[in-house]
């Protein structure tokens, strides 16, 4: 099941450029992820603790994510206002991007804790989770399988070439890998998703505040 949202975003790579830009064709591998975890968790029992919701990781996941988010919405932000331009790239065309068009009082908390929500329980609790457990078979030594390295770096990659990502950031779309590596990391080694959905929402929270505010 997990396999299909990566087939589905590499084949939307060779599709016709034409098609590249219809903008549901964009969202195809996220419904194809979304199908397949509803496929899986009919098929499954104990989806909750197994996606890393268990109820006694909600007040562990809080302040861990606070702070992680906080770094790393600070040091995005630094990325995306001083060091991008800094090496010649635009970045005004965030101001046309579609989070950019709605109210503050939307993307602020409601649309982007939504997001964080759903985001990280597909590509962290599912994805990542479902690569994990098939690595696991492979690898002999408990470490590597603790670890998870393809996993890991399947999942960021599967997170940070999303076709809608990529259409609506454009070059900035390469933050999203190291974010994927740093929550899929936590998740492997906490096996908690509040965490990284706490994390992934006040990240993105101070990044867009900040750069609404830089931007006008």
């Amino acid at each position: 099941m997990a396999l299909l949202p990566i087939a589905a975003t590499l084949d939307f790579y060779v599709l016709p450029v034409s098609l590249q830009e219809q903008t549901l064709v964009q969202f195809a591998p996220q419904v194809l992820a979304y199908l397949a975890a509803g496929l899986w968790a009919s098929h499954n029992q104990a989806i909750a603790s197994r996606l890393g919701l268990s109820a006694r990781g909600m007040r562990d996941g809080m302040p861990w994510g606070l702070l992680t988010g906080l770094l790393l919405g600070g040091l995005n932000t630094f990325i995306i206002l001083a060091a991008y331009p800094y090496l010649g790239y635009d970045i005004s065309f965030l101001k046309q991007t579609p989070h950019a068009q709605l109210p503050v009082f939307v993307m602020i908390p409601w649309f982007i804790c939504a997001i964080a929500l759903f985001v990280e329980l597909n590509f962290r609790g599912f994805l990542l989770g479902r690569l994990a457990t098939l690595e696991s078979t492979v690898w002999k030594a408990g470490l590597v399988q603790r670890l998870s390295p393809l996993a890991l770096l399947a999942s960021a990659l599967t997170f940070a070439f999303d076709p809608f990502m990529v259409h609506t950031f454009q070059h900035l779309h390469w933050i999203a890998l190291w974010d994927g590596l740093i929550w899929g990391a936590i998740w492997i080694r906490t096996r908690n998703l509040y965490i990284t959905i706490v994390a992934h929402a006040v990240e993105v929270i101070v990044m867009y505040l900040a750069v609404r505010m830089a931007l006008g």
